[in-house]
C-alpha cells in the first residue's frame, strides 16, 4: 500500500491516477475524503487521522507546519514504512543561506528528517510548477491583464504530470533511491512569456503588467495568511535573481523517464477549462 499526502492537489491527482492505473494499492490522504472524487480502487483517508495499516511507502507531497509533518513521519516510522518519496523544491540547492521559514529551509529540514528516519528515500526537487499559473485565474476572470512582480523573471516551468511520473519511478523502482534529482521543464520562460503563451492557447490578448515587489508581497500576505513572511521574501528574492539570466534546465525528467519533458504550452492546452469556468 502506498500512502499519498496532498492527494487531491495539482500533483497528487495525476500521481494517484498513474499508480492506480498500474494496479497499485493507494491510500489518498485528503482533508475532504467524502468528496475527493478519487479513481476507482483508491482509498480515501482523512488527513487528520492518517491510517498507516499495511502501508509500505509514503509520498510526502506537503511541507506543512513542522509539528504536523514531524507527526506524520513519526507515525510512518512507527508503522514500519520503509520508503519515502518527498516532493521538495529546487531552491533547496539554490538558496543554502535561506532563513528559517523560507521554502528552502522548510524543504531542507523535511529532506533531512526523512533521510534520517527511513532506509529508502528519494527527494524530488521540482522548480517552478506550470500549475502556478492557476493563481492568475481570478485576475483573468476580471480582464486580460495579469499583475505581479518581475515580468522578466525566468524559470523553466514543469508540468505536474512529469513530477508525478518521476515519483512513480521512485516508488516502484530502485534506481532513484538515495538521490535528489532537480526537476525542471524543457524551456526557460519569463513570466511575461508564460502569460503570452497562455493567452495564445486561450485565444485572448493577455499581457503581464509588472508591479513593485513590495506591493506583490502585501497582496500575497493578504491572500495567504498561513504563509510565513520569510517564505514570501525568499520567493521574491529568488524571482529577482532570475531576471536577465537563462533559466536552469536540468534535463533530469528526460533522463529518468526516457522521453522529453512536457512543455508549458502543453500544460496550458491541457488546462484550458480551468480558466473558462
Amino acid at each position: 500500500m502506498i500512502l499519498v499526502t496532498g492527494a487531491t492537489g495539482n500533483l497528487g491527482r495525476p500521481l494517484i491516477a498513474e499508480l492506480a492505473a498500474r494496479g497499485r494499492k493507494v491510500r489518498a490522504l485528503t482533508r475532504t475524503p467524502g468528496g475527493a472524487r478519487l479513481p476507482a480502487g483508491v482509498e480515501p483517508c482523512d488527513s487528520t487521522a492518517p491510517d498507516f495499516d499495511g502501508v509500505t511507502a509514503l509520498v510526502v507531497n506537503i511541507a506543512g507546519t513542522p509539528g504536523s509533518t514531524d507527526a506524520l513521519l513519526d507515525a510512518a516510522k512507527a508503522a514500519g514504512v520503509r520508503r519515502v518519496v518527498t516532493v521538495s523544491a529546487l531552491v533547496v540547492a539554490d538558496d543554502e543561506a535561506a532563513g528559517e521559514g523560507s521554502s528552502a529551509a522548510i524543504h531542507r529540514n523535511l529532506e533531512t528528517a526523512v533521510a534520517a528516519a527511513f532506509p529508502q528515500w528519494t527527494h524530488l526537487r521540482p522548480g517552478a510548477f506550470a500549475a502556478n499559473a492557476l493563481q492568475w485565474k481570478a485576475q483573468l476572470t476580471a480582464g486580460d491583464v495579469v499583475r505581479g512582480p518581475y515580468a522578466g523573471a525566468c524559470t523553466a516551468p514543469i508540468h505536474e504530470a512529469d513530477i508525478a511520473a518521476v515519483a512513480v519511478q521512485a516508488l516502484l523502482g530502485d534506481e532513484l533511491l538515495g538521490q535528489a534529482p532537480s526537476l525542471t521543464g524543457p524551456h526557460g520562460l519569463t513570466t511575461a512569456e508564460q502569460v503570452a503563451i497562455l493567452g495564445a492557447v486561450l485565444a485572448r490578448p493577455l499581457r503581464f503588467e509588472e508591479i513593485p515587489a513590495a506591493a506583490a508581497k502585501q497582496a500575497m500576505l493578504s491572500h495567504n495568511s498561513w504563509v510565513q513572511e520569510e517564505a514570501i521574501d525568499s520567493l521574491l528574492r529568488y524571482l529577482a535573481g532570475t531576471v536577465g539570466k537563462p533559466a536552469l534546465v536540468t534535463g533530469e525528467v528526460e533522463r529518468i523517464l526516457g522521453r522529453p519533458a512536457l512543455t508549458y504550452a502543453q500544460w496550458a492546452e491541457a488546462n484550458v477549462s480551468a480558466f473558462q469556468n
